[in-house]
């Protein structure tokens, strides 16, 4: 059981990245206070995780069967990985984590299987188109018809405050559906775990890191890469949700972080190209492009370390 070590420790940085991407643009923008929206995301995380999560852990047992000290090395990786992007507060994809690490593993082993890649691929290209979609839609007819009932009523503070607690929650349910895969999915496979406790232990990892170090990165999403306000906070939120739980149902674990700034990009798409920050969105592109590299160089360094000892 040592070997789930790593796996709460993935869970724990893949909570302390992904809680921007939940919560972020609300907190960013003064909606909502941390410690209010953390609680929220950290509850329905396990109840996301606990009721559906298992539907994505077969995605990872397709790319390759684990044992318990591959499953070890490979959560190890992609936890430095993430951990490592959290301190330079960069909200990257846990799942393009995952997955650089059991390649990096597996290509040392001859133990991958590259049909299932080319699913996950598509998803990293379509999850922040998806979200971009999803919040420039609904915000542009708000833009467009702002007399209209519907954007009345949405602009109404109270109605704000309670759209914002309900995708806060939203969003936790569909980062725990879909994302829990990305903490234990590998143990599943190993057998060490049954889908139902490797979706309660996960859960429980990543509210931990939510609740403990998640401050860094809730600046990048929440304000630095386009400025939001309340209603803006809410639709960016909701399309990540919907976008997450859309993968969820089709049980594909998919990055919060591409399906966040897609949808924070599609509001600056409606506000103007000028409002999006150039130097920003370099540096988030430049960690989804790292992470794989990164986590697949770790966890192939790691395999060469335990053989060379052994």
């Amino acid at each position: 059981m040592w070997t789930l070590v790593a796996g709460v420790f993935m869970g724990w940085s893949l909570g302390a990245n992904d809680a921007a991407n939940l919560f972020g643009p609300m907190v960013g923008s003064g909606a909502m206070r941390f410690w209010t929206a953390a609680i929220l995301a950290s509850i329905f995380v396990l109840v996301g995780a606990t009721t559906v999560g298992s539907g994505c852990f077969a995605t990872y047992d397709a790319i390759g069967t684990q044992t318990l000290l591959s499953a070890f090395l490979v959560t190890l990786a992609a936890g430095l990985t993430v951990t490592l992007m959290t301190v330079l507060g960069l909200p990257v994809s846990s799942t393009q984590a995952v997955v650089g690490a059991i390649l990096g593993a597996g290509l040392l082993s001859g133990g991958v299987s590259f049909a299932p890649l080319t699913k996950i691929a598509v998803s990293w290209i379509l999850t922040p188109i998806g979200g971009l979609v999803a919040a420039y839609v609904p915000y542009k007819l708000l833009v467009l018809f702002p007399r209209a009932l519907p954007s009345r009523v949405v602009q109404r503070a109270g109605v704000i405050r309670v759209g914002l607690i309900l995708v806060t929650c939203y969003s936790a349910y569909a980062l725990g559906a879909n994302n829990v895969a990305n903490v234990t999915g590998v143990y599943v496979s190993s057998g060490l775990l049954s889908p139902t406790l490797g979706a309660l232990i996960g859960a429980l990892a990543i509210g931990l890191g939510i609740l403990t170090f998640s401050r860094r990165v809730i600046e990048t999403v929440g304000s630095d890469l386009v400025r939001l306000d309340a209603i803006t906070a809410l639709i960016a939120i909701l399309a990540e949700a919907i976008t997450l739980n859309v993968y969820t149902v089709i049980g594909v674990p998919v990055s919060t972080s591409q399906a966040i700034v897609g949808a924070v990009l599609g509001i600056g798409l409606v506000k103007g190209v000028r409002t999006i920050d150039g130097r920003v969105l370099l540096r988030v592109l430049f960690g989804w492009v790292g992470t794989p590299t990164i986590a697949g160089l770790l966890s192939a360094g790691l395999v060469l370390g335990v053989r060379l000892v052994a």
